[in-house]
């Protein structure tokens, strides 16, 4: 997969967000916010296994694919 990847929305831990390079961001027509980086799935996922998490299962929806990740 290529970017851009979707990380988090509007509860999202800010410190996090930075850390990720994320652009905080209100698509037309939806009524939350989300944020996204324009990394490779791969990219964010090895930024976050170096912050402590670890994926737990991934699946696809559609043409979207999401992971779900656990901090030890």
């Amino acid at each position: 997969e290529v970017g851009p990847t979707m990380v988090g929305d509007e509860h999202s831990d800010p410190g996090l967000m930075s850390f990720l390079g994320a652009t905080k961001r209100n698509m037309l027509g939806n009524h939350f916010w989300e944020y996204y980086v324009n990394d490779a799935p791969r990219i964010v996922l090895d930024k976050l296994e170096s912050c402590g998490y670890r994926v737990v299962s991934m699946t696809g929806v559609g043409q979207t694919l999401v992971w779900c990740l656990h901090k030890e």
